[in-house]
């Protein structure tokens, strides 16, 4: 699907209103999920509000009335009814759409990576942290919290032995990594095999790899995806599509980001908790 392969497939139909705030069309974002008839969006809409409100957020602060005018034949228009949508409200629609779709599969992360990154920076704790040595024990230890989600949910899914977990974190790194593994992120980094790869990350490359980490785990949970082969794959799609999201943003890829003192050494500078090892 040629869609599918566009970088700039989502933001392409973002918009900005006098306020300087972004938002999306649904009009717009149903023919890019391909839906032929609106109408039938509305459904998903409808659905998507409901998990809106069911998440105590306010519908009214992620979908509001957008009323446009569309040419019809001879310059005669005629009055649309459309949906103003928060990056929220369309991550929750592309949750409630059909799942069967691969441009849907592609929306469910892009929006569920940038609202987490719409999250971090709005977040309080975050943003009141005074450097990048601060920013990176705190991410580092998100990682480390949800690497030990993740361990959990690969479990169910059928990744049991300690090879086949570090099989499985493999995947991950190198759909995010554009097929570099463990071992090639170490030479490409030049780190020696004792030091650990997640230790040596600044700040944007631990929150890539906490979007990977969350993301994967939610999809594991949420779909039930059982087997080995399955999670693998499961963990280098969701890897390869938060690596397309860093080239939307016009980030610089995670591999050529340089490593760095070990966060430990900052832990122990900063007399701040230890990171639990995972």
């Amino acid at each position: 699907m040629k869609a599918v392969n566009q970088p700039s497939l989502f933001e392409g139909i973002r918009k900005t209103d006098d306020q300087g705030n972004e938002f999306w069309s649904a009009r717009d974002l149903a023919k890019i999920l391909e839906y032929t008839e609106y109408r039938y969006f509305k459904a998903v809409i409808e659905r998507a509000k409901e998990a809106c409100k069911n998440s105590d957020s306010s519908v009214s602060d992620h979908f509001g009335d957008l009323h446009e005018m569309i040419k019809l034949g001879k310059g005669a228009k005629r009055k649309s009814d459309n949906v103003k949508l928060s990056r929220y409200a369309c991550y929750l629609i592309v949750q409630n759409a059909d799942p069967a779709k691969e441009v849907v599969a592609l929306g469910q992360t892009y929006f569920a990576v940038q609202t987490r990154l719409q999250e971090l920076r709005q977040s309080e704790e975050y943003n009141n942290l005074p450097g990048e040595n601060e920013k990176r024990i705190f991410l580092r230890s998100e990682v480390t919290r949800h690497n030990l989600l993740l361990a959990d949910s690969a479990r169910v899914a059928g990744v049991v032995e300690p090879i086949d977990y570090a099989v499985f974190q493999n995947h991950g790194y190198m759909g995010l990594y554009g097929g570099l593994d463990a071992k090639a992120i170490h030479e490409k980094k030049e780190l020696k095999k004792s030091q650990h790869i997640l230790d040596h990350m600044g700040s944007s490359e631990l929150a890539a790899n906490l979007f990977r980490t969350t993301q994967t785990d939610d999809k594991l949970r949420r779909e039930n995806i059982t087997g080995k082969q399955r999670a693998n794959k499961t963990h280098f799609e969701v890897g390869q599509k938060v690596r397309q999201t860093i080239q939307e943003l016009g980030g610089t890829m995670p591999e050529e980001l340089p490593s760095v003192a070990s966060v430990k050494k900052l832990v122990k500078e900063n007399d701040t908790r230890p990171i639990r090892k995972k």
